[in-house]
């Protein structure tokens, strides 16, 4: 029997998804709590890691079990054995063909950006904070040359192990709210730190340091040496993962990150 499920954490104590000896992981955890509701040992798989100190809204993962309980109880009970931080928010019966990872059509990323001089301390580790003026207007003329299929080697990570730099960028979303600066990124797949890379270029652009056809150059270029320092991850959600219909998942709009 194979079960997807949808689950919501803050990265912040932890040292990202995956599974790691001797240090705090979500995968880890989540695998603990389902193994007690199972009886037996669970091994999950979810559509995508994120990294030390990122949130999920709506991360999905798969696992396979021969036990057989409620759907609610995958849910409610599974959550009885997690910590506060992370919780189980829906499950899903799946056929074998589906994979929280492979069968994902679309990953949604968005990052929260508090711009003023002070940092902030309610939402401290769940909004990303930068002190100078940016420039909305020019930050969102240069995420344009971002958009579509291109080859994102110069956001990528050294230790990225995707096995093709070519992504399709479909969506590249900025909007301001008072001093906080919202990013919304959808694409196909993402390379590690791609965003964080990507969010670092922005914000060169937006305090003035490049015109915003620099961010063309770099992406032509493909030499991460070129581009930004990777930003903090703080802000930085994976909101949402897009399946085909089929698979009968929720597809609910996922509620902004704050």
């Amino acid at each position: 029997m194979r079960i997807a499920l949808g689950v919501e954490y803050d990265g912040s104590g932890y040292n990202g998804w995956q599974s790691q000896p001797d240090v705090p992981n979500v995968q880890d955890t989540l695998q603990a709590a389902l193994s007690e509701i199972a009886g037996e040992s669970i091994a999950v798989l979810a559509a995508g890691r994120t990294d030390t100190g990122v949130h999920a809204l709506e991360q999905v993962i798969h696992f396979d079990t021969g036990t057989e309980r409620p759907l609610n109880a995958w849910v409610r009970g599974t959550n009885a054995f997690l910590p506060k931080d992370i919780a189980v928010l829906w499950a899903h019966s799946v056929s074998e063909e589906f994979h929280a990872r492979f069968s994902a059509q679309a990953r949604s990323y968005q990052y929260v950006l508090v711009n003023r001089p002070s940092r902030p301390a309610v939402h401290h580790g769940k909004m990303g904070w930068f002190h100078l003026p940016l420039d909305v207007a020019a930050m969102r003329e240069a995420a344009q040359y971002l958009l579509g299929e291109h080859d994102f080697s110069a956001f990528r990570s050294s230790q990225c192990q995707a096995k093709t730099p070519v992504k399709n960028l479909a969506q590249l979303d900025i909007r301001q709210e008072g001093d906080t600066i919202i990013f919304n990124l959808t694409a196909n797949a993402f390379l590690h730190h791609m965003v964080r890379n990507i969010l670092g270029c922005l914000l060169y652009v937006g305090k003035g340091k490049h015109a915003p056809e620099w961010m063309g150059e770099v992406l032509a270029g493909g030499d991460r040496k070129y581009a930004a320092p990777t930003f903090a991850p703080d802000g930085l959600y994976l909101r949402h993962i897009t399946y085909d219909e089929k698979w009968g998942l929720p597809q609910g709009t996922m509620p902004p990150c704050l």
